[in-house]
Parts: structure tokens; sequence; C-alpha cells
């Protein structure tokens, strides 16, 4: 067998450190060079140092200082390549050579870079849509198409958000700071949403070969953390409830050889009791304020699920009662479908049926797989085999992540089964 170079050595440290600290890297750039563009420009330069030093010089005693330092140089060298046309360019060198190096700054600083970022994404001068996307995007590395599936939105539309958010920002020079208390409430909103799709896409992927992508679940939660420490809002602290609680579940998530394992089907004694504990104290920190928001409500749902000891003892009832509230507050096609669902073990899959098929009438679900999967099931449940398998190639359409995908291939084939035997 040949022995594997220390380049490509060297190469997968970098791609490792590339993968765990690329974005509190560009955060950090950002602050410092005050450009999203010019950020991105060093954090590629500073990379490409690092598969060019690295594997001759040794992995530096902290990376993401040395990542910084290295963009920020290559950064100020090409300012000064540019100074030579641009009076401007050659002063914003000049004042970048003063900055303080990051090896020598405060680290909480270099902790809360990331944060600052997120709510200068959601400057309240920038769209909704387009706070979300560029958060992101900038902040949490996803590729224009995994937000596009997040979204139900085509990948151009989510890069053309991009694009003029970031131009929004330079030219009405947006600053890159945590907003005052009296500012907080205008932008607090559009954080919480981007935190929790951030941990959406880790909880369940939108595509790839595995089920889960633990850096962004422990990336939101750690966004969550250092939030709820900024301000007690009760729905920031029933946010940091829900990803507590679901994440809880994750070991039990999935076979060792990766395959989905529904809710129902988890090994319970997998579930981590530590942080169902602390999601449960969450919750009642955020239930205590009497301020219920959706966050907040959907954490009192999970929370139901944690404290059944199988899924027998699921309180079904109180599931769809909290449902009813959180739809009433986010009457979302989403929401509806997971109460269709609970309403389905309550009273039976019947009742749940004619609850999707009026959601599916209306259009809004047709793209997403998770409506076309629930369908089946329920058809499934009730022998309906023929229009099961019609929904459950429809989901299978739109699925991209493989787990789900062959879950939903062995629904497909039990139901082909049913009708041959």
């Amino acid at each position: 067998m040949l022995e594997r170079s220390s380049g490509d050595r060297g190469r997968e440290v970098v791609d490792a450190v590339y993968r765990t600290e690329s974005r509190r890297v560009l955060a950090t750039l950002v602050r410092l060079l005050g450009d999203f563009d010019l950020a991105e420009e060093a954090l590629h330069d500073a990379f490409t140092a690092a598969l060019e030093r690295w594997p001759a010089d040794g992995v530096p005693a902290n990376p993401r200082a040395w990542l910084v330092s290295a963009g920020r140089f290559k950064a100020v060298d090409a300012i000064r390549r540019r100074a030579r046309f641009d009076r401007a360019s050659a002063a914003l060198a000049a004042t970048l050579e003063t900055v303080t190096s990051p090896e020598s700054g405060p680290q909480e600083e270099l902790e809360d870079d990331r944060l600052r970022l997120v709510f200068t994404c959601c400057h309240p001068a920038l769209s909704k849509d387009a706070q979300i996307a560029l958060t992101l995007r900038e902040v949490c590395g996803l590729t224009t198409e995994e937000i596009g599936r997040a979204f139900l939105t085509d990948p151009r539309t989510i890069a053309q958000r991009i694009v003029r958010a970031k131009g929004k920002i330079r030219d009405a020079r947006i600053p890159y700071q945590v907003p005052s208390r009296v500012e907080l409430a205008d932008r607090l909103d559009a954080v919480l949403h981007v935190i929790y799709l951030v941990f959406n896409e880790g909880y369940s992927a939108s595509s790839g070969d595995t089920l889960t992508r633990h850096d962004l679940s422990a990336e939101a939660i750690r966004l969550g953390r250092l939030l709820v420490e900024l301000l007690r809002e009760p729905e920031a602290i029933g946010l940091l409830a829900l990803m507590l609680l679901h994440e809880s579940r994750r070991s039990a998530r999935t076979s060792d050889s990766g395959e989905l394992i529904l809710l129902a089907d988890q090994d319970r004694s997998q579930w981590d009791g530590q942080l169902i504990a602390d999601g449960a104290a969450r919750l009642e920190e955020a239930l205590a304020s009497r301020r219920v928001g959706p966050y907040t409500l959907q954490a009192a749902i999970a929370g139901v699920h944690a404290n059944a000891a199988t899924a027998d003892d699921t309180d079904w009832r109180v599931i769809v009662a909290l449902y009813d509230v959180l739809a009433r507050i986010d009457p979302s096609p989403v929401v509806q479908l997971n109460r269709a669902a609970a309403v389905s073990m309550r009273d039976g899959p019947a009742a749940g049926l004619t609850l999707v098929d009026e959601l599916l009438a209306t259009g809004e679900l047709d793209d997403y797989y998770l409506a076309h999967s629930a369908r089946a099931d329920l058809c499934r449940r009730l022998g309906r085999t023929d229009e099961a398998r019609a929904s459950y190639r429809r989901a299978l359409a739109l699925t991209r992540q493989a787990p789900e995908r062959r879950f939903l291939e062995r629904r497909l084939a039990e139901c082909h089964a049913d009708t041959t035997a």
C-alpha cells in the first residue's frame, strides 16, 4: 500500500479546518476589513497560503488566528497594489496596517464576530428574504442551492438577493455591530429565523449522503446561546429550548449504517438526557414570561415528546392543542401539515388525510416532499396502496437526501409487495 504524501495529509488538515473554522474566519475578516467581497477574497487567499505553508511548517497552534492574520495581510497587499490608482485604497491599506492583530485581541471578541455578522446581515434596511439568504450564505456557508431548497426558491433568485444585499450594506455603510437594545426589536425576528433555518439544515440536511450536518446544528445552538446571553428575550430562550430538545434525539435518528429511523421507532435510551434537561429548563423559563411565541410553542411540543417514555405514551391531545395555538399565531402550510400529522395520531389516519388533502389542494406544498410523504404514509395506513405508491413516487422525485430516498424506496417496495401478495 502506498503511503499518503505529506502534501495529501496537509490538504486533509486544511480541508478539516476549512469545514470547522472558515465561517468564523470570514466573520472576523468582515469586521477587520469592513467589506464582504474583500473579506471573501482574503479568506480564499488565507486558505491558499495554508495549503502552501502548513504541510512544510506544521499546523499553527491557533489555526483560526493564523488564517485571520494571513487573510488580513493578503488584503493589505491587494489594496496596496490598487493604491497606485486609487487614493482611497491607499488610505484603507494604511488603516488596516494599524489594526490590532487577532492573536492579541480578546477571545470573546473573536467568538462574538459571527453574532455581529448575523445582526449586520439582518439589518432592517434589507428585505427579510435578503436578510435570511445573506446570513445563511455568509455566516453559515450554505450554498445558494441549499438555501434555495430551504426557501423552495430558485437558486438564481437567491444569488441575486445576496448580491443586492451586499451592495445595500456597502452603499448604506451599515455598521458591523450588535445593535443597541432600542434597535434590537426590529432585528430579532430575522435573527431568530436565520438561526432556526440553520439548525433545521443541520438537523435534517436538505441534500447529501447523510441525514444530518452536526456542524450546522452545533453552530446554530452556539449562536442561540450567545443570543440568550445577550438578551433574555422569551422567544430567543424558546428557540434555544427547541433546538436543544430536538438535538437530544440526534444519535437515535439513524442506524449504525446511516438509515433513517422514525420518531416512533427510536430507541429513547439513546436520547441525550443532559440536553433534554437543559432544554426543559429553558422552556420553563420562556413559558414563565407568559409572552409565548411560535418557537416556544414548538419547544413545548418537543417537550411533550421528550417526556414520553415510549411512543405509545405520547399525549397527542396536548400536542394537537399546542398546534392549534401555533396555527393561529403562525398559520403557515408547514405548521398546518405538522398539525395534520398530529391529528392523525389522535383521531386516526382518515382524519389526518382529509387535512393533508386540503393543504395539497391549495398548491402551496406541491414541491414540499414531506407533504407527499405524509400523504403516502396515511394512505398506506388506510390500505389505499395505489394512492400511497403514487405519493411515495412524488416524494421521491422531490427528495435530494440519500437516507430519506432509501427510506421512501423501502416504503414504496413494501407497497408493491402488498399489492402482489
